[in-house]
C-alpha cells in the first residue's frame, strides 16, 4: 500500500508483486515523486527519473509492455471508492497490463485529482493523463473555467483571447494532473451541415483558423500542458459524424493543401506537440477508398510525417468510433494505427484484444520493433520532458487558489460578451427598451428533454425588464402546451427565441419539423420577434422573418448573461461572423450596437478591490446593530458598471421582511434632485425655461418690491430670502391654501445675499414646471424622464400602484402628532403630504438600481440608453459649484470644502449629488466616474431618535473611493 504521508510503499498488492516477479521491475514514490527501478540483465538495480536515458528504459521492457505504454484508456473523473466495481476495473488495467496512460472524461475537480492520485500510485511507470479541453478545462471539468467555443472566439476578431484561453486551461489542467489537451481544433468549418464539428471550429477562413489555433497552442504549450490539433487532415467538409460512421471527403492534394492543411502548416511552425488522426478516408490522397486517416500510411507518415514535417507525437481519435469500430475489429484496428504512424492509441474498443494484437504483430514481424520502440519513444520522452516521473501527489489543498480563479472567470464573461454576434436587426429593436415592449416573452426551443433548458436566460432577461414570461418547447411539449404558449405569447409585446440546438454525437443539428411549424405559428403573429442562438449559427436559417437574429455560440451560463448583457445594451455588441451562411449572410458580417445601459459585474472590470468594498457591509451592518436604522441598501457605479449592490438588515426592527436591493425608499429631499432640478434642466433646455427668468413672471404674489427680482437660479441655489420652511400644517392641510401660504410667505433676508437652505423655493419652482408644461409635476417627470430611462419603480404617490409596489417600500416613521399612524407607501414630510404627494421639495420613491441609472445619465452627460435626456452643457452648469454666495451646484449639494462632509474625505472636489432627512443619499464623483448610493430609513421608528446616517455615509464613500485601485 501507499503511505500518503510519507510517499512510499508500505505493501505491495497481489498485482504488482506479480509484475515485480515477471519482469524485474519496481515502482518506488519518494519526497520527489516517482522514480522507475529495474535490474539489468546482469541483476544491477537501475533507477530511471526525468535524467534517464529513455532508451534505457526501453531496452529493459518487454514487447506488450511497450504496446501497452501506447494505450490509453478512458475513466470518468469523479470521487470512487476502491471498493467500487468501477474503480477496481481501472485499476486492474493499471496494474496488470501497465497502460500508457488515461484519458477522463467528464468529472469533478476534487474527484478526478483524487482518482489521479489513486491511478498514479497504481501505475509502474507513470500514466500520461490526457483530456479533451476544447473550451476549457470546464468542457470537462465542473467547477473549473468556462470558454466561449472556438468559431465565438473567432468572432471576437482578437487572437489574443485563444491564447489566454490557451494559458487557463493549460493552468487549470497542470493542477490537476493532466498532461495533454486534446485542442485546438484545427478543422476548417467550411460545409454548414457538418454535424460534428461547427462552432467547435474557429472559422471558414483557413488563415483565420491558423491565426487563433497557433495563438491557442502557444498559450497552453508555455504553461506547462501539450497541445493536440485536430482532426488531421480535415474535419470541417464532412456531413458525417465520424462517431457513428465513416466519412469521406473526395478532396484531392491541392485542395487540402489550400484549405485543410494551412491551419497544420502553421501550427507545426509553431512547434505543436501533438496532432490527433480523423476517422475521415481520404481516397484521392489515401491508400484506398475506404481506409480513414487514422489507418493510412499516406496520410499519417506520408503526408503528416514526410510532406509537412511534423515530428512530434501523433494520437489517434477514440478507436472505439464507429468510423473505425464498425469496419475493422479492436486488434486490426491498432495494428493498422501503429503501422499508419500513430505513436498514441486513444480507446481502443477493446484494450486486451488490442494489446495482444499488436504484440502479436511485432512478434510475427507485421511491425518492426523498430516503428515500436520509435513510438514508446515518443510516449517516454514526453513523460520525461514534462516531469511526470518526478510528479508529486497532486495537492488537494492547493486546487482552490488554481482552479478557476477570478482572474479566468473576468476573462470568460469578456469573451463571452466580446462574442456576441448581432447578423439582423430590423426596426432598431436592439437594444431593446422596456418601455417600447413592455411585455416580453421568451420562449426556449430545445432539442433535448431537459427541463431546465432556456431557463438561465430568462433569468437574465428579467434583470432588465420587469415583465417576462418563459416558456420551453422541447420534444416532450404536447399540443396543448403548445396552444397555451401562442396564447400567451399574443398578448405580449415582444417574442424572444432562443434556440437551443447542440453539436453532439447522434444529435441532429437542425430543429425538428414540429419545431419548425411552431416557429411558424409564432412567426404568425406578427409581434417582432428576436432569435438568440445559442449554439448552431445556422439555425437561424430556420426563422427567416425574425427581426433580429443574434449568435451566442453556446448554452452555457456565460453565453446567456453575456447575450442577455447584449440585448438590451448592457454591452456593446462587435462580433463578426467567422463563417458563412448560405443566403443569409457573409463571411464577416455583424452589425454593431452601442454600450447604453447599465450592468451588474465584479468589480474588478472597474479596478476596484471586492475585499475592501466588502468593509461596506461592515459599516451597514455595525449600523443596524446600533440602530441607525433597521435596513438599507448601497450600491456603487464605476465606469457605468454597477461594482456593488447589497441590501442589509430588516424594514423595521421586527426583524420579518428582509430588505432587497429592489426595494424601495422614501427618497425625502433627493426628490429635489431627480424631480424639480431635473425637470428645470430639462425645460431650460427645451428652451421654454431661463434660470433668469423671475418668479413674478409665473405667480404674481411674487410681484412686490421685495420679491419682484427673484430668479429660478436664486430657488435653486437657496438665496431668494424664503425661510427654511413653514409648519402650515399645523393648521392647513388642504393643497389650495397650502400653496397659497407658501406663496404668501415672507421674506427673512434680501434676495441674492445670504444662504438659507429652503423647502419652499423649491416646492414653488416644482409649480413653475406644472405652470409651464401643463402637466402635474409627477406626469412631466415619468413621460419625460421615469418611463423612457427604465426607471419603473420611481414614482409619486407609490400607493396608486398597489400592494405589490407599497409592500416593497419601507415604512418611514409611526407618527403620533399628525397623522397617528405607521407612514409606509405615503410620503414622509407632512407637507408634502397635504400637497396630495407630489412637492418640489419632497414625495418622489425610488430604488437603487433606479437612482443608478439617473446617475448614470449625470455621469454620462445626459445620455442613457442610447437616448439623450439633457445637453451636456446644461449639466455641467447645474454640477458647477456657485461660488462665492455658498458652496452649493445648482439644486445639487456639492462636497463641502472645509469640515465634515457625508460625501467622505477621499471623493474629489468636484462631488456632487444630495442627501434626503429619511436617511438617503447619491454622491457622484465625475473625476474618477463613480457614484455612491446610501438608502436607509432612519427616521424610523421615530425622527430623531437615531443620528450617525452621516457618519455612515462618509465611511461608506471613504471605502468606495480607497477600494480604487489607482
Amino acid at each position: 500500500m501507499f503511505d500518503s504521508t510519507s510517499k512510499r510503499f508500505t505493501g505491495l498488492s497481489i498485482g504488482v508483486l506479480a509484475l515485480i516477479l515477471i519482469t524485474g521491475f519496481v515502482l518506488n514514490w519518494n519526497s520527489t515523486g516517482i522514480t522507475y527501478q529495474t535490474r539489468s540483465s546482469t541483476g544491477e538495480i537501475l533507477i530511471f527519473d526525468d535524467d534517464t536515458d529513455v532508451d534505457t528504459i526501453i531496452e529493459n521492457m518487454t514487447i506488450r509492455e511497450k504496446v501497452a505504454q501506447l494505450m490509453v484508456v478512458w475513466a470518468r473523473g469523479r470521487f470512487e471508492s476502491h471498493d467500487d466495481e468501477y474503480f477496481k476495473r481501472i485499476a486492474r488495467i493499471i496494474e496488470k497490463e501497465q497502460i500508457g496512460g488515461i484519458i477522463f472524461s467528464s468529472g469533478d475537480v476534487y474527484g478526478q485529482a483524487h482518482l489521479t492520485n489513486q491511478f498514479q500510485r497504481l501505475s509502474k511507470i507513470p500514466l500520461w493523463i490526457s483530456q479533451d479541453m476544447e473550451t476549457g478545462a470546464a468542457m470537462r471539468i465542473t467547477g473549473t473555467t468556462r470558454f466561449t467555443p472556438a468559431m465565438g472566439v473567432a468572432a471576437t476578431g482578437n487572437p489574443q483571447y485563444a491564447y489566454e484561453i490557451g494559458r487557463v486551461t493549460a493552468q487549470e489542467s497542470k493542477a490537476l494532473g493532466v498532461h495533454q489537451i486534446f485542442a485546438p481544433v484545427l478543422d476548417v468549418n467550411n460545409n454548414p451541415a457538418n454535424p460534428v464539428i461547427n462552432t467547435r471550429s474557429y472559422s471558414e477562413n483557413p488563415h483565420e483558423v491558423a491565426d487563433y489555433a497557433v495563438a491557442f497552442v502557444n498559450g497552453a504549450q508555455k504553461h506547462g500542458t501539450i497541445a493536440t490539433g485536430k482532426h488531421f487532415p480535415g474535419h470541417g467538409d464532412t456531413s458525417i459524424d465520424s462517431h457513428l460512421a465513416l466519412p469521406t471527403i473526395t478532396h484531392d492534394y491541392a485542395r487540402l493543401d489550400s484549405i485543410e492543411l494551412v491551419p497544420y502548416k502553421r501550427v507545426i511552425q509553431a512547434g505543436i506537440k501533438s496532432i490527433m488522426s480523423a476517422h475521415i478516408a481520404f481516397p484521392e490522397i489515401g491508400q484506398s477508398a475506404n481506409l480513414p486517416g487514422t489507418l493510412d500510411p499516406n496520410i499519417l507518415t506520408g503526408l503528416l510525417k514526410d510532406t509537412l514535417g511534423f515530428t512530434g507525437l501523433i494520437v489517434s481519435d477514440a478507436l472505439e468510433m464507429s468510423g473505425i469500430s464498425r469496419n475493422f475489429s479492436p486488434g486490426d484496428a491498432a495494428v493498422r494505427a501503429l503501422d499508419a504512424g500513430i505513436n498514441m492509441l486513444l480507446l481502443p474498443n477493446n484494450l486486451i484484444s488490442a494489446i495482444d494484437a499488436v504484440e502479436k504483430a511485432v512478434i510475427d514481424g507485421k511491425i518492426t520493433t523498430d516503428k515500436l520502440d520509435a513510438a514508446v519513444r515518443k510516449v517516454l520522452q514526453l513523460k520525461v520532458e514534462y516531469g511526470v516521473f518526478k510528479q508529486e501527489s497532486i495537492d488537494v489543498e492547493s486546487l482552490p487558489a488554481k482552479i478557476n480563479s477570478l482572474e479566468s472567470r473576468l476573462l470568460s464573461a469578456k469573451i463571452a460578451r466580446e462574442s456576441i454576434t448581432l447578423l439582423k436587426n430590423e426596426n432598431d429593436i436592439i437594444p431593446i427598451r422596456p418601455n417600447r415592449f413592455p411585455r416580453v416573452t421568451v420562449i426556449a426551443i430545445s432539442d433535448n428533454n431537459n427541463a431546465n433548458t432556456g431557463s438561465n436566460f430568462a433569468r437574465f432577461v428579467r434583470e432588465y425588464h420587469p415583465a417576462v414570461s418563459f416558456y420551453l418547447m422541447d420534444l416532450r411539449t404536447s399540443k396543448e402546451e403548445i396552444d397555451i404558449i401562442l396564447r400567451n405569447a399574443r398578448q405580449s409585446d415582444l417574442i424572444i427565441i432562443g434556440t437551443f440546438v447542440y453539436v453532439r454525437t447522434s444529435n441532429d443539428i437542425e430543429l425538428t419539423g414540429r419545431q419548425k411549424q411552431f416557429i411558424q405559428r409564432v412567426t404568425d403573429l406578427k409581434k417582432p420577434l428576436v432569435v438568440t442562438s445559442f449554439g448552431n449559427p445556422y439555425a437561424v436559417r430556420d426563422i427567416p422573418r425574425a427581426d433580429v437574429h443574434l449568435l451566442a455560440w453556446a448554452s452555457t451560463d456565460e453565453q446567456m448573461e453575456a447575450a442577455a448583457h447584449a440585448i438590451f445594451g448592457a454591452a456593446s455588441i462587435n462580433g463578426k461572423l467567422p463563417v458563412t451562411i448560405p443566403k443569409f449572410y457573409k463571411y464577416g458580417h455583424g452589425l454593431p450596437s452601442d454600450k447604453s445601459i447599465l450592468r451588474v459585474d465584479h468589480p474588478a472590470v472597474s479596478k476596484m478591490d471586492i475585499d475592501s468594498l466588502s468593509i461596506i457591509d461592515d459599516v451597514m451592518q455595525d449600523a443596524i446593530r446600533n440602530r441607525i436604522f433597521p435596513g438599507g441598501v448601497v450600491t456603487v457605479i464605476k465606469d457605468d458598471i454597477i461594482v456593488y449592490q447589497n441590501a442589509h438588515g430588516y424594514h423595521d426592527y421586527d426583524m420579518m421582511k428582509p430588505v432587497r436591493t429592489t426595494d424601495v425608499f422614501d427618497l425625502a429631499s433627493i426628490s429635489k434632485i431627480m424631480g424639480t432640478t431635473l425637470g428645470v434642466m430639462k425645460l431650460i433646455d427645451d428652451g421654454k425655461l431661463s434660470l433668469d427668468d423671475p418668479i413674478s413672471a409665473y405667480f404674481p404674489e411674487f410681484d412686490t418690491p421685495e420679491k419682484k427680482n427673484i430668479t429660478i437660479y436664486q430657488m435653486l441655489t437657496h438665496v431668494s430670502g424664503l425661510p427654511a420652511f413653514r409648519v402650515y400644517i399645523d393648521k392647513i392641510k388642504d393643497k389650495k391654501s397650502l400653496v397659497q401660504a407658501i406663496l404668501d410667505e415672507p421674506l427673512i433676508n434680501t434676495p441674492g445675499q445670504e444662504y438659507v437652505y429652503s423647502d419652499l423655493g423649491i416646492i414653488i419652482t416644482a409649480l413653475i414646471i406644472e405652470k409651464i408644461s401643463g402637466q402635474s409635476l409627477d406626469v412631466f417627470m415619468d413621460r419625460n424622464f421615469y418611463t423612457p430611462m427604465g426607471m419603473n419603480m420611481t414614482t409619486y404617490n407609490p400607493k396608486k400602484r398597489g400592494n405589490w409596489y407599497t409592500n416593497r417600500v419601507l415604512p418611514t416613521e409611526i407618527d403620533t402628532i399628525y397623522r397617528h399612524k405607521l407612514i409606509q407607501g405615503e410620503v414622509h414630510d407632512e407637507r408634502a403630504y397635504y400637497l396630495d404627494g407630489v412637492a418640489g421639495h419632497a414625495g418622489l420613491f425610488s430604488n437603487a438600481p433606479d437612482i443608478a441609472k439617473f446617475s448614470s445619465m449625470l455621469l454620462n452627460n445626459g445620455v442613457y440608453g442610447g437616448k439623450r435626456f439633457l445637453k451636456e452643457e446644461t449639466i455641467q452648469s447645474f454640477i458647477k459649484r456657485q461660488e462665492p454666495m455658498n458652496r452649493r451646484g445648482i439644486g445639487f449639494d456639492m462636497k463641502s470644502i472645509d469640515g465634515f462632509s457625508s460625501a467622505g474625505t477621499k471623493t474629489s472636489i468636484n462631488s456632487y449629488g444630495h442627501t434626503g432627512f429619511t436617511g438617503t443619499s447619491f454622491w457622484i464623483d465625475p473625476d474618477r466616474n463613480t457614484a455612491i448610493i446610501v438608502l436607509t430609513n432612519r427616521t424610523f421608528p421615530y425622527r430623531g431618535t437615531a443620528t450617525g446616517v452621516s457618519q455612515v455615509r462618509s465611511k461608506i464613500a471613504d471605502i468606495v473611493i480607497g477600494s480604487i485601485l489607482e
